[in-house]
């Protein structure tokens, strides 16, 4: 997978960004940078976010949960997607998702 940005500025979620599920090892890192003044979560689904009949349910990151300032993180399970929730403020968040090759 090549690296992935997205970037939300002021409150409200980004688009699901898939990973590769099926990847072993799994081995996703996680770079979040602030601008400004922001909350923010980073969150992953366990749901096919290319299915349209499904609702993804989105699950806090157990590290990067209410954060104010640039943080990393990893995930070494497989999850579906991945995503930013900014939860208050007027600043942006940044995320930089890298997953390794097969």
């Amino acid at each position: 997978m090549r690296p992935q940005v997205i970037s939300k500025t002021g409150t409200g979620t980004t688009a699901w960004i898939p990973v590769d599920y099926k990847q072993s090892p799994f081995n996703v890192s996680l770079g979040a940078v602030v601008s400004d003044t922001i909350t923010y979560n980073i969150e992953h689904t366990f749901d096919d976010v290319f299915d349209t009949t499904v609702t993804p349910t989105a699950f806090i990151h157990s590290v990067l949960t209410a954060q104010t300032t640039n943080k990393d993180g990893n995930y070494a399970f497989p999850v579906r997607a991945i995503r930013i929730n900014n939860t208050a403020g007027t600043g942006s968040t940044t995320l930089t998702i890298l997953q390794g090759l097969r």
